[in-house]
């Protein structure tokens, strides 16, 4: 039986966690990194631009929309990858995108799914959001790793998290923090570089209209931010629906079995 199958308490769960990300750091920041470049280039274009009136908002929509393709794309092909370095199995960035592919519509609407109840549990003083949040937080690995659908998927990630939901919390909680501090990082010299701006002009421009040379390192920030803080989310619940696979399924003894019979039946002597 692989030693990386076994029941984790919350501590080894963020050891573990931490300790994939950094044995595996250039894959993970190339895979949330490589989607979110399109992100990144059409903020800057759209910077440059600067569209007004109508067009402002039809640039805003597909914003909005590339931004969530980038995202998905990055979370399934990190889930992809999570699941290989777990199984103790090969990987790689161009193999976890390719895994992806053909599930990456069906991942956009599960996404949207869970989105917008997360969205209007917290317009009921923002606890029901929580807590959809977090009773669907291993959805997603659940429709890439079990190919399942839509429906069941939210289904199946209610089931395997009910009990465990606090440490759920934990990983988000963590991550939020880890994002607040990358983003607090970029603020200091888009603050710099903006009063360098009206220095070099003399024009004081009010917050909400910096100059595009602070947008940009505001928009850069938030790429890099993106790239490296974000797998580290993703991985703590590929983690997490293992864990639970292996508490409330024998997981652990089921992969055993499983590799054995496909030792055996790639042994000559069978």
């Amino acid at each position: 039986m692989t030693q990386t199958l076994r029941p984790l308490a919350i501590g080894e769960l963020l050891d573990r966690t931490f300790v994939y990300y950094r044995r595996h750091l250039v894959t993970f920041i190339g895979i949330a990194g490589l989607p979110h470049l399109f992100v990144l280039a059409f903020q800057l274009s759209t910077i440059a631009l600067r569209p007004t009136g109508g067009i402002a908002v039809l640039t805003s929509l597909c914003g909005v929309a590339i931004t969530l393709i980038a995202s998905t794309f990055s979370q399934g092909a990190t889930v992809v990858a999570v699941s290989a370095i777990q199984l103790e199995r090969p990987t790689s960035i161009g193999e976890a995108f390719t895994r992806i592919q053909s599930q990456l519509g069906e991942l956009i609407v599960l996404a949207l799914n869970i989105g917008t109840r997360v969205m209007l549990g917290a317009l009921l003083l923002i606890v029901p959001g929580i807590l959809q949040a977090l009773k669907y937080a291993i959805a997603t690995p659940v429709a890439i790793l079990e190919q399942n659908g839509v429906s069941a998927s939210l289904s199946r990630s209610a089931d395997l998290t009910k009990g465990h939901r606090g440490r759920i919390f934990v990983i988000y909680l963590l991550f939020a923090i880890l994002l607040l501090i990358g983003s607090m990082v970029w603020q200091i010299p888009a603050a710099v570089v903006a009063g360098w701006t009206i220095a070099k002009s003399g024009v004081v421009r009010p917050l909400t209209s910096m100059s595009w040379e602070a947008q940009t390192v505001v928009r850069f920030g938030g790429f890099v931010t993106q790239a490296v803080l974000s797998p580290i989310m993703t991985i703590g619940l590929t983690l997490v629906y293992y864990d639970e696979r292996i508490r409330k399924e024998a997981f652990d003894l089921e992969h055993m079995i499983h590799e054995l019979d496909h030792a055996a039946a790639a042994s000559p002597s069978a």
